[in-house]
């Protein structure tokens, strides 16, 4: 995909110009941080505006986020804010960081520091240091590695951050092994920013990803969990996932979408499933109405990843994936939960993954009523989400048929909207309760029961609005099927 032009900063910018993006970002974001850092200044301490606020201001994005950086240990800064800040949390002091509130903003002060990972640990040691360049340098790219020092808004870039920002380019501010060893989670922040930006990876921090891989292993699942939904949510990330599988990080935290490139040979001939993937996930996203949906484009990326698994060759050089939704969905809730996503996303994306092929087992849109109300019911909540899914899902080249699987589906969401008008489709429940089915029958609250509502609810779907009347008729018929004991007269309709 190619990536669209911005606004870049230029690196021979004055430093006039410099002051007045970072003067900008602090009118526009937090007024209040100049007060802060003139309350640290007359108390002896440095303060300064740092990372991803500083880079969005110079690339002109917009952003809420205020990162502070100081010399001033934790419990100093705790001193320094008491009485000026609305509030206070100190959920990350242990790492340094103290969070406070004050009117509308909210900012994050950190100690200088550096850190690293022990090789067996999946917490990083943290050691506070006293220098800005130093802390700058432990951080991991060059050009999250530019501050502007409070107040006075002196630009501070030791590492080359806004010439990187001009050429699109990430960097390391040393060695990228070393800054991997710090902190192996910032290899999987690379494939972040290749689709949150749009930049290029530097080849030697691409060599080192490759190179250190499986160091990821060492990084807790919530976190990596965390950059894998900013990357697949970012406006490119088809460029970040392709850096994840290039480089071999794929293999360690979502091993499945590597094994999409299944090998084919002359005499065997199928999609290539993997660029199959992202161009669905391409034309999920292009869907979106309202910014994007996690929850659509992990079900995109992941819909097909039980073909590996099904493959099969026939006669006549064809290939068979026979029930990949099915095995696919299983699969998709076992990585999603091992990478912590929450019960909800889990069921959600599963649900999708296995929902995805339901249009096609329909023929060539032939469809009767029941089955129409069959496909809403199995969608619930999630309707809009596999009409999306589905139209993405088309990714071939023969117009005639893609016209074809578009038309049809324009008829099935033409159905739908049809009979949802007419049968209150998104309520759809038997025309008879719990309670109407005990009194009918003259049984007691029990299993019994749940089978005399799943008839009536598929008596629902296959045949529509019945009436209470005829619907009794049927639960009747049923029973006295079943072997049931039937009462000998029916309750009265205005009883039951």
């Amino acid at each position: 995909m190619a990536v669209p032009s911005a606004p870049v900063p230029n690196p021979n910018a004055t430093p006039d110009k410099q002051r007045v993006a970072i003067a900008d970002l602090l009118s526009r974001v937090a007024p209040v941080a100049d007060e802060l850092g003139a309350r640290f200044a007359a108390a002896g301490h440095e303060l300064a505006l740092v990372g991803g606020p500083v880079r969005d201001a110079l690339l002109h994005r917009a952003g809420t986020d205020v990162d502070l950086t100081t010399d001033a240990p934790p419990e100093r800064i705790l001193q320094l804010i008491k009485g000026w800040a609305d509030s206070v949390w100190t959920i990350g002091i242990e790492f340094g960081t103290v969070g406070l509130r004050k009117g509308d903003h909210q900012l994050e002060i950190t100690t200088y520091r550096s850190e690293s990972y022990d090789p067996k640990s999946r917490k990083p040691e943290v050691s506070y240091g006293t220098s800005l360049q130093e802390d700058l340098r432990r951080r991991d790219f060059a050009v999250n590695a530019m501050a502007a020092r409070l107040p006075g808004h002196e630009f501070v870039d030791p590492f080359g951050g806004l010439t990187d920002l001009q050429r699109r380019t990430l960097r390391t501010p040393g060695r990228p092994e070393d800054s991997f060893g710090d902190d192996p989670l910032r290899m999987m922040r690379a494939a972040r920013f290749a689709s949150q930006l749009g930049f290029e990876v530097a080849p030697d921090v691409v060599q080192a990803m490759k190179d250190m891989a499986a160091r990821i292993e060492i990084v807790s699942a919530e976190r990596v969990r965390d950059e894998l939904s900013k990357l697949v949510c970012g406006a490119h990330p088809r460029e970040g996932l392709a850096l994840l599988v290039d480089t071999g990080l794929a293999d360690h935290t979502l091993p499945e979408l590597p094994k999409l490139r299944l090998e084919i040979d002359e005499h065997h001939r199928h999609k290539d499933v993997y660029e199959h993937s992202l161009i669905v996930l391409e034309q999920a996203i292009a869907q979106e109405e309202d910014g994007p949906d996690l929850v659509l484009r992990l079900a995109a990326l992941l819909h097909d990843i039980g073909k590996p698994k099904t493959r099969r060759f026939e006669t006549g050089g064809r290939v068979s994936f026979h029930h990949h939704e099915v095995v696919g969905a299983k699969m998709t809730r076992k990585r999603l939960t091992a990478l912590r996503y929450p019960k909800e996303i889990v069921t959600d994306v599963s649900r999708l993954v296995e929902l995805h092929l339901r249009f096609h087992g329909y023929g060539t849109g032939e469809w009767t009523d029941a089955a129409v109300r069959r496909y809403v019911r199995d969608a619930g909540p999630l309707l809009a989400r596999l009409h999306k899914l589905t139209r993405a899902d088309c990714t071939t080249r023969n117009k005639r048929k893609a016209d074809r699987l578009r038309r049809t589906y324009d008829d099935l969401e033409a159905r739908i909207e049809r009979l949802a008008e007419e049968e209150e489709l998104a309520a759809m429940r038997p025309e008879l309760d719990g309670n109407e089915i005990q009194q009918i029958l003259g049984i007691k609250p029990g299993p019994l029961v749940g089978k005399a509502y799943k008839f009536l609810l598929d008596l629902r779907l296959d045949e529509g609005i019945l009436g209470k009347e005829a619907a009794t008729r049927k639960l009747l018929a049923w029973a006295e099927s079943q072997n049931l004991p039937v009462p000998p007269t029916a309750p009265d309709q205005d009883t039951a």
